[in-house]
Order: C-alpha cells, then sequence, then structure tokens
C-alpha cells in the first residue's frame, strides 16, 4: 500500500506550487497494480491506490512540462517578415 514506498514533493517557489517527484518505487508499484489488474485480482484498495498514484504520475508529468514550456523563449519579433504572423 502507500506505506511501502516514498513519494518524494518537493516545493516550486517560482511557480508556488508543491509538485511529486516520480521516484522507480512509483513507477514500480503503478506497475504492479497494474499486472494484477490485467490478471483480475485487483481490489478494491488497491483499485483507490492506482487511481491515486497514477494521478500523482500524471501530475507530475503536467508539472514538469509546464516548467519546460514556461522556460522556452520566441526567437523573433512580431514584426519579424517571416509570415507567421497575420497581417493586419
Amino acid at each position: 500500500m502507500f506505506t511501502d514506498y516514498l513519494i518524494v514533493f518537493f516545493y516550486q517557489s517560482d511557480i508556488n506550487e508543491v509538485t511529486a517527484v516520480i521516484t522507480p518505487e512509483l513507477i514500480a508499484r503503478i506497475n504492479e497494480l497494474a499486472a494484477k489488474q490485467r490478471h483480475g485480482i485487483l481490489t478494491g484498495a488497491e483499485k483507490d491506490e492506482q487511481t491515486k498514484l497514477r494521478q500523482v504520475y500524471v501530475d507530475s508529468i503536467k508539472a514538469q512540462l509546464k516548467v519546460h514550456l514556461d522556460a522556452v523563449k520566441h526567437s523573433h519579433s512580431d514584426t519579424c517578415g517571416c509570415g507567421c504572423h497575420p497581417k493586419h
């Protein structure tokens, strides 16, 4: 269950948000629960745990993507003449 592994959280001060770190133990537990589900031996409590762990995983990936995309800088101006901006 949840106590068998560690979910690490960290605070990102630049976006004022707490994010979970994806650990090898977290992925292993998600995979273990997925295997049990495929074999039809997943209990109700494990199904709830699986849902929570998958959400932690997805939220962490979304946070990583957001940080990456926020760091992207445009390399040209609105008047670059390359045709990528609509003409007024």
